[in-house]
């Protein structure tokens, strides 16, 4: 308990000097306690869909409305309990919409087509080859899984938001207040979180391991193509043979495993 006390202000007073999250790092490395536990796992049935490095393809050529976007943000925010809060600071999102300019700063232009501009586009967690959430959670809350997808464990996050703070695609959340109040329908096999934990989206790792795709691609019509990057005669890779694609802030060497078809 001593111990947990002493690594516990030493994390709180480095923050508070605003020296960032790699000394936060070297500080837990240097007593030995940044070596957490073995991480949790999602219990795989015999069903289950497998990948080296999972990946999503959105062909924006078949998402021309918020009609044509709705469905997937719907079943998202449903099957994983995401609340519904008036508060938009509060706000929960783990699949959303953004405008050309804001999902992807680097890339537009002057000349750009104004139908593109004014086009809303669906923005969810990256699952980035070398995420920088993950190199600064000081509890490893947040991991990445050996077939790419990004997870957190809700119980073992400490409400820090370094990873918040990290993460350069605004792709978490924070519950800023207890959020089952304001679940309009509750779904048993997916867990709830509480007050002071970050989420995210997880590329539905829960229904990979049953065997079912992610619950955005099912009712997409086809618009959202999942599947093994490192398969090169993977649906997703054929797709992206054959289309050009973007990524968002391609230059910060992340490597986003979610690519746009413009």
């Amino acid at each position: 308990m001593e111990s947990s006390r002493r690594s516990f202000l030493k994390i709180a007073g480095i923050s508070a000097l605003g020296l960032g999250a790699k000394p936060v790092l070297d500080v837990l490395a240097s007593s030995g306690e940044h070596e957490a536990t073995s991480k949790p796992e999602i219990k795989k049935g015999k069903d289950a869909l497998t990948a080296k490095r999972w990946g999503l393809v959105i062909d924006t050529r078949k998402l021309q409305s918020e009609e044509d976007l709705k469905p997937m943000i719907e079943v998202c925010d449903k099957i994983h309990n995401i609340p519904d809060l008036e508060n938009k600071n509060h706000e929960i999102k783990w699949i959303w919409t953004e405008e050309f300019h804001h999902i992807f700063p680097t890339q537009g232009h002057e000349f750009l087509d104004e139908e593109v501009e004014n086009l809303s586009f669906l923005t969810l967690c990256n699952h980035c080859e070398n995420p920088a959430c993950v190199r600064v959670c000081p509890t490893k809350a947040t991991f990445k899984r050996e077939d790419g997808i990004v997870l957190m464990d809700f119980h073992r996050c400490i409400g820090c938001r370094f990873c918040m703070a990290a993460c350069p695609y605004g792709s978490r959340s924070f519950n800023f207040r207890d959020p089952r109040p304001f679940i309009k329908e509750q779904n048993p096999e997916f867990p709830t979180r509480s007050k002071g934990v970050v989420e995210k989206c997880n590329f539905c790792a829960e229904r990979l391991a049953v065997g079912k795709l992610p619950a955005c691609v099912e009712v997409s019509n086809g618009a959202l193509t999942f599947g093994d990057l490192d398969d090169p005669e993977s649906e997703v890779r054929k797709v992206l043979r054959n289309n050009y694609t973007i990524r968002r802030k391609p230059a910060l060497g992340a490597g986003p495993s979610v690519f746009y078809i413009i």
